[in-house]
This record gives structure tokens, sequence and C-alpha cells, in this order.
């Protein structure tokens, strides 16, 4: 005998794959052009100090600087896509399931007439 799984079983899962498809977008989403062109900037100065023949211990604190305001950038376009692609996410699951449940009462409103019909 096939066994069946119990729905809040089967919601707790989706809702799990949403979140791991939120975390995924999110994951990918966060290093944008807006990111990049900040790295090379940050490059573009590092190179202009060093070619000026500024001293290593002035340029190492604005590349560490720049290195950590594009990851701090970075880590907080990730949270809010993350939190904006979960929302999606569990929409789109929650659609899934009102749908479901509309089949399901049309497929016995269908029913309940056909019934009434042959009778």
């Amino acid at each position: 005998m096939a066994k069946v799984e119990a729905p809040d079983q089967v919601n707790r899962d989706k809702e799990k794959l949403a979140i791991q498809r939120a975390k995924e977008r999110a994951r990918t989403a966060r290093w944008d052009l807006n990111i990049a062109i900040f790295l090379f900037a940050i490059l573009i100065i590092v190179v202009i100090l060093l070619f000026q023949g500024v001293v290593l211990e002035i340029v190492a604190p604005v590349a560490v600087f720049g290195l950590g305001m594009v990851w701090l950038v970075g880590w907080r376009q990730g949270k809010q896509l993350y939190a904006r692609f979960l929302q999606e996410e569990l929409a789109k699951l929650e659609y899934e399931q009102t749908k479901k449940v509309e089949e399901l009462v049309e497929e016995a409103v269908q029913r309940a007439i056909r019934a009434r019909v042959l009778r």
C-alpha cells in the first residue's frame, strides 16, 4: 500500500523548497553591475594611489575599506532580494494551493451535477 503524506508535511516541504529557491535567486542576483562598477572604481583608486607614490600603509586601508564596502553592499542587497524573492515564492505557492482547491471544488460540483442529472 502506498504511503500518503499528510497535507501539513507537503506544505512544509513546499515551503522549504520555496525558501531554497529564494535563497538561490538572491545569491545569484546580489552581485550585479553596480557592485562590479564599484569594485573597478576601488581598483582604479588603488592603482592611481600606487602610481602617485602614496605609501602602502595608506593604500592598503583604502583597498580594505573598499572591499569591505563591496561585501557590505552585496550582503545588504542579497538580504533585500531574499526577502522579496521569498515573498514571491510563497505567493506562488499559495496561488498553486488555492488553484488546486478550486479545481477540487469544481470537480466535486461537476460530479454532484452529473449525479442529479442522471437520477
